[in-house]
C-alpha cells in the first residue's frame, strides 16, 4: 500500500487532559514522525483546557487535523464539535459516533438491537457499588466513559469488597457493572469498510489492564489469533457491524471476550468499540495493519487522506 508524497499541512492534536494523556503523547509523536516521513508538513499541538488557545494554534487552518487524543475531551465528541465548528477536515469519527461509542452502556443498548452479543449488566451509582454486591460475583466494574481499561476492576467470589474505595474511584457516579465473561481476549481493527484481522491478547497481569496494554512486555499479541476460522470470521463481521451501526469513520477497534468452552461462535461477547485506537509501540491496530502489509506510515497517511468534516 504505497502513498505518494504530499505537501499537505497536518496538525496533530495530542496530549489533552484525560487519564490517557501519556498514551496520547506517545501516539501523537509517533504519528507526526510517520507523516513527516511521507512528506507531510506536520505541526504538533498539545491540547489544553483552553479553547481560545487551541483556536489560535489552529489559525491559519491546516489542511487536515489528525486527532491523536484519547479519553475524555478527545474521543467523546467534545473536540470533534470544536473541529466541526472550525470547518477543518479531521480524522476518525464525528461528534455523534464519538459520543455514543464513549458511553459503554449506551453502545451496548444500541448494538444489542442489531444482534450484537453483549454481557449482562447494570448501571449502578457509586454509592450502590460501595454498599455491596450489585451482581453475584464474579463481575467486572468499569467506568461508563473511560478507555484503555482505566478504572476497570474484576470482583471475584472470595475477594474482600474494596473494589470501589471511596477515595480511589474518581470516574463519576455512574458505574457499569457487568457479568464476568471467562475465556480469551480478542480484538479486531477496522479500516474503512474492511475488518483487518483478529488478534488474541494474552496479558501477563491478572487481566488486560492499563499496564498490560502499554507497558513493554505487559502482554503477548497473537496476530492472527490461533482460533477457529468461524470464530475469526464472526468476530470480524461483528467488528465491522459495530463500526457501521455506530457511524464510525476511518479506523476503529472492537474488543471481545471469547469463551472457548462454548460451541461454535456462541462464546463471543462484545466489550467495547474504540473510535480512536492507540498508535503507540504496543498498539494493536497498527500491528494488525502491518500483518497485512500496511506500514505504520502508510496507515497514518491513509487516515489523513480519509479525513473529513461530518456535519
Amino acid at each position: 500500500m504505497g502513498t505518494e508524497i504530499r505537501s499537505k499541512h497536518v496538525a496533530v492534536l495530542l496530549g489533552g487532559w484525560s487519564a490517557e494523556r501519556e498514551v496520547s503523547l506517545v501516539s501523537g509523536s509517533r504519528i507526526a514522525e510517520a507523516l513527516e516521513s511521507k512528506g507531510y508538513k506536520v505541526t504538533c499541538i498539545d491540547v489544553q483546557r483552553d479553547l481560545a488557545g487551541l483556536i489560535a494554534a489552529l489559525t491559519p487552518h491546516p489542511d487536515v487535523i489528525f486527532n491523536a487524543l484519547h479519553g475524555k475531551g478527545g474521543e467523546d465528541g467534545l473536540i470533534q464539535g470544536v473541529l466541526e465548528y472550525l470547518g477543518v477536515p479531521y480524522t476518525h469519527s464525528g461528534v455523534m459516533a464519538s459520543a455514543v461509542a464513549m458511553d459503554k452502556a449506551l453502545t451496548k443498548r444500541i448494538l444489542s438491537t442489531v444482534g450484537m452479543p453483549v454481557a449482562d449488566g447494570v448501571i449502578a451509582t457509586k454509592e450502590q457499588v460501595l454498599a455491596g454486591h450489585v451482581l453475584p460475583p464474579p463481575y467486572v466494574v468499569k467506568p461508563v466513559d473511560e478507555g484503555s481499561s482505566v478504572g476497570v476492576r474484576i470482583v471475584r467470589e472470595n475477594d474482600n469488597f474494596t473494589v470501589l474505595e471511596e477515595d480511589s474511584w474518581v470516574y463519576g457516579r455512574r458505574v457499569l457493572v457487568e457479568k464476568f465473561i471467562p475465556g480469551r481476549e480478542l480484538t479486531v481493527g477496522v479500516m474503512g469498510d474492511r475488518a483487518l484481522t483478529v488478534t488474541e491478547i494474552v496479558p501477563k497481569t491478572a487481566f488486560y489492564d492499563y499496564e498490560a496494554k502499554y507497558a513493554d512486555g505487559g502482554s503477548v499479541h497473537v496476530c492472527p489469533a490461533d482460533i477457529p476460522a468461524d470464530v475469526a470470521e464472526e468476530a470480524k463481521r461483528l467488528a465491522l457491524l459495530a463500526h457501521q451501526v455506530l457511524g464510525c469513520s476511518g479506523v476503529s477497534r472492537t474488543d471481545f471476550r471469547w469463551d472457548d468452552a462454548r460451541p461454535g461462535t456462541s462464546g463471543l461477547c462484545f466489550l467495547e468499540t474504540n473510535t480512536q485506537p492507540g498508535f503507540t509501540p504496543t498498539s494493536l491496530l497498527p500491528e494488525q495493519a502491518a500483518s497485512l502489509g500496511i506500514s505504520y506510515a502508510d496507515l497514518c497517511a491513509w487516515i489523513v487522506e480519509h479525513a473529513r468534516c461530518h456535519a
